[in-house]
């Protein structure tokens, strides 16, 4: 039984987690900006980042379902993400692969990042096991589209194309972004766009 077909809920960029030592050198910056959706368009919106919390949920019951016959956790991204592949397209909604693999890299990350704490000491670090109606969908660049007045979303295999309006444009050069992330704040729709911008460098005495 994979828990993807049965959970009963179910309603940036490809940039390397270990950097180039030769690539120059860059921070990350994110500048959120908020949609401007049609009433249709704001519906699949709040519905894909339901469909996003109903994939972390999924992944907290299959865990709690593993522990309780004395297997261990699916934890890693990539024992994740076969765990997702075993499911097959469509399992939620019209969240697309991209933004479904997102939330598993979440979940990894701070799993692991809690047993790095446990490890040293710390008694009040938890493993996430909060179920959360509505998560965050990031999708990584060579995945959607953007430019200075619009974003397209990659949505599942099926569903209708996703062209959304930005408020403003978009405060980096183009190249530079990374990723974008759907949210919501306040009952609000926003788009994070993060992007990779070089350190300034001056010459001898002109900082």
């Amino acid at each position: 039984m994979h828990l993807w077909l049965s959970h009963p809920l179910v309603m940036i960029e490809v940039v390397p987690r270990v950097r180039d030592e030769k690539a120059p050198r860059g921070v990350h910056r994110t500048a959120r900006i908020s949609l401007r959706a049609s009433a249709s368009q704001r519906r699949r919106l709040w519905a894909m980042l339901v469909s996003a919390g109903d994939v972390w949920a999924c992944v907290l019951e299959l865990n709690s379902m593993r522990r309780a016959r004395g297997d261990r956790p699916l934890v890693s991204y990539k024992e994740l993400c076969r765990e997702l592949a075993k499911a097959g397209p469509g399992c939620f909604g019209e969240l697309s692969s991209v933004g479904a693999r997102s939330v598993l890299r979440r979940y990894s990350d701070a799993y692991f990042a809690t047993a790095k704490k446990q490890k040293k000491g710390d008694t009040k670090a938890r493993y996430p096991r909060r179920r959360r109606h509505l998560m965050a969908a990031r999708f990584y660049a060579g995945t959607f589209s953007l430019d200075n007045t619009g974003v397209r979303l990659p949505v599942a295999k099926g569903c209708p194309p996703l062209a959304l309006r930005l408020s403003r444009a978009v405060p980096y050069a183009l190249d530079q972004v990374r990723s974008v992330t759907l949210i919501a704040e306040a009952g609000r729709l926003y788009i994070d766009v993060s992007a990779e911008v070089p350190v300034a460098t001056y010459g001898p005495g002109e900082a």
